[in-house]
């Protein structure tokens, strides 16, 4: 059983040579109404999603698998993400 903590925010900036990093977030709230506690934004456009918790873990699975193909992991993503209020 998880744990009902409130709105979290976990949010990481791609590295850039060029100052144009982008941003990539992630909502959860397990106190939302609907089923959809998690939120994706990706970028300032319109990359983002409502996911259930299960879309959620099938997301993360996929992309895990998908992206190790890509070789080892660059050294900016070796870091904590400590979740925010805000």
């Amino acid at each position: 059983m998880t744990e009902r903590t409130g709105r979290r925010f976990y949010r990481l900036r791609t590295p850039s040579d060029t100052g144009q990093s982008t941003a990539v977030s992630v909502r959860v709230d397990p106190d939302r109404p609907d089923p959809y506690p998690v939120y994706l934004a990706v970028g300032a456009g319109r990359r983002r999603m409502y996911l259930t918790p299960d879309e959620a873990w099938a997301l993360w699975r996929c992309l895990s698998e998908a992206v190790s193909t890509l070789g080892e992991p660059p050294d900016n993503i070796r870091t904590t993400i400590r979740p925010a209020r805000r």
